[in-house]
């Protein structure tokens, strides 16, 4: 396929009985992911945009039960191999060519190749470690993932703003001691935080994750859910057996 670049080294990660997902050593994905895709939890009816899509897990997600999908879903991502990664999962992975479209693009410069004001969500799992934060990863795809080299969270809300419908809500998740940012960045560019979720490995651990909603020209009123655990009885909680789709505690 034109504008490709070889995979030399890529699996397919099973999603649902008839969807697989194509990943590489380069971008795989973790739980952050399945929680996030789980929180967001689109209407059928919605047209969605996923940002720093990385291999399409987030979206991907949502097609493991093809009825309850989002009508139409856009993976923007700026790193070649991703795309590459999508777009292989589109052809062999059993991802809906009608539904999902890749888009290979710096999420900075959105205008002109995605209609502003016409999408239902934005979601968005980005860099954890804001600038001059820890030591920078080794590759180049791991710093941009990672930290914000490429895209700070103003970013993401920049983009977000422009991409929403008012009324239309960004999802994210992000570290917890980035809250304060998180709600500054929402804010300050017209969308207001609405929902917050922390995540916990056990009850007795501090949070790890935190997941966070905004809507876009929404009125101030924050819920705080009750707090996601990972673990329970036997292994993982019965929540996260949900989310993963399993029955039973076997390994993940």
């Amino acid at each position: 396929m034109k504008g490709w670049i070889k995979l030399d080294d890529f699996t397919f990660e099973p999603l649902a009985e008839h969807l697989r997902l194509c990943v590489t050593g380069t971008h795989r994905f973790g739980t952050d992911a399945f929680l996030l895709s789980d929180f967001a939890a689109p209407r059928r009816r919605d047209t969605v945009c996923d940002l720093g899509s990385g291999c399409g897990i987030i979206p991907a997600l949502w097609f493991r039960n093809p009825e309850d999908a989002p009508k139409r879903v856009y993976a923007v991502e700026v790193q070649e191999l991703a795309v590459t990664q999508m777009k292989r999962s589109l052809q062999d992975g059993g991802l809906p060519d009608s539904r999902f479209f890749p888009v290979h693009a710096d999420l900075r410069q959105l205008k002109g190749r995605l209609e502003g004001g016409s999408f239902d969500l934005v979601t968005c799992n980005p860099p954890y470690k804001a600038v001059g934060d820890g030591i920078l990863s080794g590759s180049d795809a791991d710093r941009i993932a990672r930290h914000e080299t490429l895209c700070a969270f103003e970013d993401v809300c920049d983009a977000a703003s422009y991409l929403l419908k008012f009324g239309g809500r960004l999802c994210v998740c992000q570290r917890p001691e980035r809250l304060a940012d998180l709600i500054d960045g929402m804010r300050s560019r017209g969308m207001e935080p609405k929902r917050l979720r922390f995540v916990h490995q056990r009850p007795d651990a501090p949070p790890w994750l935190l997941l966070l909603e905004g809507r876009k020209g929404g009125k101030p009123f924050l819920r705080v859910d009750p707090p996601l655990l990972i673990e329970g009885e036997g292994g993982f909680s019965q929540e996260v057996l949900r989310i993963y789709k399993k029955e039973q505690n076997h390994s993940l």
